[in-house]
């Protein structure tokens, strides 16, 4: 089945936007090894950077990615961030598409809006549908 995995930093931005998307998803935790996937997923991740750039990625995130299995799953990412930092704003989003050839696909700031999570659960869906097309077809 495929799902959402996210990383929720101690400000909990990013698991109030998971949570008020009403999806399952699987939350990595802050320490220790992270989970064995065995399903394609969608990656939801915060920001961590600092006035460079530098460190954009969360090292939980960086675990999950860094085992070539959990990596090979990942269809997607939806970065967050804060608009403040300007050009560093949802850069996790930007270097994980960049490192995993994967799409980007959304951004949102802080715990998102109500329009976020409108637009990311349709988003999702339409992703999915087509994931799911397309693998119809290569199997075809």
């Amino acid at each position: 089945m495929a799902g959402l995995v996210f990383f929720s930093s101690r400000s909990g931005n990013t698991a109030r936007l998971v949570e008020r998307l009403g999806l399952e998803a699987l939350r990595l935790p802050q320490a220790g090894p992270p989970p064995e996937l065995d399903a394609p997923f969608v990656l939801v991740s915060p920001t961590f950077a600092d006035g460079e750039g530098r460190g954009a990625v969360p090292k939980p995130v960086i675990r999950l990615l860094n085992n070539t299995r959990n990596r090979a799953l990942l269809r997607g990412v939806i970065a967050g961030g804060n608009r403040n930092f300007g050009a560093t704003f949802a850069l996790a989003g930007e270097v994980i598409a960049r490192k995993c050839s994967v799409p980007v696909l959304y951004r949102f700031e802080l715990a998102g809006t109500e329009t976020d999570i409108t637009r990311i659960r349709a988003g999702l869906a339409r992703f999915w549908a087509a994931q799911e097309s397309q693998t119809c077809l290569t199997q075809a």
